[in-house]
């Protein structure tokens, strides 16, 4: 309970006529009080009128939610509501919300929102529930805890939904595939030969068994080892569209883990920051991928800076046969970028590498919106820079061999799921 403002002018009022009855007191101190005891009674009034038990309630809500996702939550009262009431909110790290929700025309449900904003395992905070008093001279500030625990996990909702299934379908065994047909390296049957077929795909002994013309038919081979490696250091806990970097990128890494596993190849996990720290050597996708989704939903935000030159280094050690590997990283500049470009460019030699970037649209806003002031054209020059340089260190790693994806959050995850299928069908990878 804390005194209102109207309270405060109350009490100065009464101050202000004991002075002006100071002259005409004659020394009655009892008359001095008088202003002072009916401020007295008022007060006394107001607080037996409004007492009331602390409410209670009940909340309901979903006890799980994905990165971004916006959950609706409900605070059911015992009592009907007192007039005027008012929820005040201290959210912890991982969750945003209203910081004061307020429904007049709810009599004992009160419903609000609450948005994901980090991995982790997260409580609601304290709550305050404020009213005020019926002659407004004080305000009741009750404090509550909501024992509510709410587990936030990356988004895989395009594996839920079942679009990543099909886009995998659709891409190996719809019209691609047809496309496709005869130009893997793993045999699926033997067929009659047809006038006008390359002359390489005749089975030749096969056919001298047979005294006919066989020709062989391969498909897309499958059992593919598919890395995805996180850079886990400081830049990727920088926010684009209201998510840290790495949370957009385990995003994409697991819908991309899942067509992995659905087009029957072996997914395996590697994550570092100034050093490695989790290896999940390839498994078959649908046994790999419950595992991956705990371990990343579990990693830690880092503050310290990756160290590629050892972290690639031990994971081109850890590969023991050709792979496609999907690195997701960032830089600053061209002298960051360094080493980080030398080490993927190693790595490059002896697999297919696909190097992520995410692009921040505020930036490129910077660039291309028309300058008014001094300060907004400073700012503009530099991001004009830094998109420059970043540039330049993607065309170093085109001419390395490594396909680079540089997209926005937003886009990311279609875009990689569907290089990776593009690789797959033509039997790159």
């Amino acid at each position: 309970m804390r005194p209102t403002t109207r309270l405060l002018w109350l009490s100065l009022g009464a101050l202000l006529v004991t002075g002006l009855m100071l002259p005409v007191s004659t020394g009655n101190g009892t008359f001095l009080a008088l202003p002072w005891a009916v401020l007295g009674l008022v007060i006394l009034f107001d607080l037996l009128s409004s007492f009331r038990l602390r409410p209670q309630f009940e909340i309901s809500g979903p006890l799980q939610l994905f990165c971004n996702e916006t959950g609706r939550y409900e605070l059911a009262f015992r009592r009907s509501l007192p007039t005027d009431f008012r929820l005040r909110f201290d959210w912890p790290e991982g969750l945003t919300g209203p910081r004061e929700h307020q429904d007049p025309d709810a009599e004992r449900v009160l419903s609000f929102e609450v948005r994901a904003t980090s991995r982790g395992s997260w409580t609601f905070s304290d709550i305050w529930m404020c009213w005020p008093s019926r002659l407004g001279l004080f305000e009741f500030v009750p404090k509550a805890r909501m024992p509510q625990p709410i587990a936030v996990m990356p988004d895989i909702r395009p594996v839920l939904n079942g679009e990543i299934d099909l886009q995998v379908r659709t891409s190996l065994m719809g019209q691609k595939n047809t496309f496709n047909e005869g130009e893997g390296s793993e045999f699926h049957q033997l067929r009659d030969y047809v006038p006008g077929e390359s002359l390489r795909r005749i089975d030749w002994k096969r056919s001298a068994r047979q005294r006919r013309m066989l020709s062989k038919e391969t498909r897309a081979e499958r059992n593919h080892s598919v890395i995805i490696a996180l850079d886990n250091g400081y830049l990727m806990r920088e926010e684009i569209l209201g998510l840290p970097k790495i949370d957009h990128a385990i995003n994409a890494a697991l819908a991309t883990a899942w067509a992995a596993a659905a087009g029957g190849d072996q997914v395996g996990l590697y994550t570092y920051d100034s050093r490695p720290r989790v290896w999940l050597p390839p498994s078959p996708g649908r046994q790999a991928f419950p595992k991956m989704r705990r371990t990343l939903a579990d990693l830690a935000y880092e503050s310290r800076e990756s160290n590629h030159t050892l972290a690639l280094a031990t994971l081109k050690g850890q590969l023991k046969r050709r792979s496609l590997v999907i690195v997701f990283s960032d830089f600053v500049d061209t002298t960051t970028a360094e080493l980080m470009v030398e080490q993927v460019g190693h790595l490059a030699r002896e697999h297919l590498v696909i190097f992520i970037a995410l692009r921040d649209p505020e930036t490129e806003a910077l660039v291309s919106n028309p300058v008014i002031s001094i300060e907004e054209a400073a700012a503009s020059v530099a991001a004009a820079d830094f998109v420059r340089e970043r540039r330049i260190v993607f065309e170093r790693l085109n001419r390395l061999g490594v396909m680079c994806l540089d997209v926005e959050p937003d886009k990311l995850t279609p875009r990689l799921v569907s290089t990776y299928l593009d690789l797959k069908a033509r039997e790159v990878a």
